[in-house]
């Protein structure tokens, strides 16, 4: 199995149904796909925000968890 990117990570830990997503958000398989297994995919903000929209969850809920383990650099 691939390595998993934190998008991964939350569609695994909440059962998402990729299929379903790609259905209702538009985005193709092969991209979900990508941003769920591949750290050098990079998702974008409307892409986070379709999926939250779909898969029921708050905007802001996906993104801290996706994006939570980012700090600022120290000065």
């Amino acid at each position: 199995m691939p390595e998993l990117t934190r998008l991964g990570e939350y569609f695994e830990k909440k059962s998402v149904n990729k299929a379903s997503v790609a259905r209702k958000t538009g985005l193709g398989k092969n991209r979900l796909t990508s941003i769920t297994t591949s750290e050098t995919a990079r998702l974008t903000a409307e892409e986070l925000y379709l999926i939250a929209l779909a898969i029921e969850v708050n905007p802001g809920e996906l993104l801290e968890f996706v994006c939570g383990h980012l700090t600022l650099i120290k000065e």
